[in-house]
């Protein structure tokens, strides 16, 4: 593979890829907003800030299938290998230990420091549905208007 800077990888994908999702607004003065599902995208925003497929570091949390989190970090040599250049660290520890595994794997040793806030939430989210699929914790109703 060619080496490629990440912000050229950002101005070819950040129009058109196959991950966008754009929502229209609900007046004409709200344009409409970009999000993206991209793997390694912790907000599903479309920003180069977020972005999992411009940058190469990411962080990336999400839920397995037995109901717990995997923390996942682009490698050095993801550049030239797809699957295999990343790391995936298994989250199944207690809240407070999980928290300072993200911290010290993602940030602490100057990983990716900027995505410290986005990381801790996504990992809340996270960890509150696995919680609530397990049968834990009943899930948090949805409000409604007066009845």
């Amino acid at each position: 593979m060619v080496a490629v800077s990440d912000s050229l990888v950002w101005e070819i994908v950040k129009n058109n890829n196959s991950f966008m999702r754009k929502k229209n607004g609900r007046t004409s003065r709200s344009g409409s907003v970009r999000f993206s599902v991209e793997p390694g995208n912790l907000t599903s925003r479309s920003t180069y800030k977020y972005s999992g497929l411009a940058n190469s570091k990411t962080i990336d949390i999400s839920s397995t299938g037995d109901n717990r989190a995997a923390l996942t970090l682009k490698t050095k040599k993801s550049a030239t290998s797809g699957k295999s250049g990343k790391a995936t660290i298994a989250l199944n520890k207690s809240f407070r230990r999980t928290e300072k595994t993200i911290t010290g794997q993602a940030i602490d040793n100057y990983y990716r420091p900027d995505l410290k806030s986005a990381a801790l939430a996504k990992y809340t989210a996270v960890y509150r549905g696995n919680r609530a699929a397990k049968g834990v914790k009943k899930a948090v109703p949805i409000k409604r208007g007066r009845a």
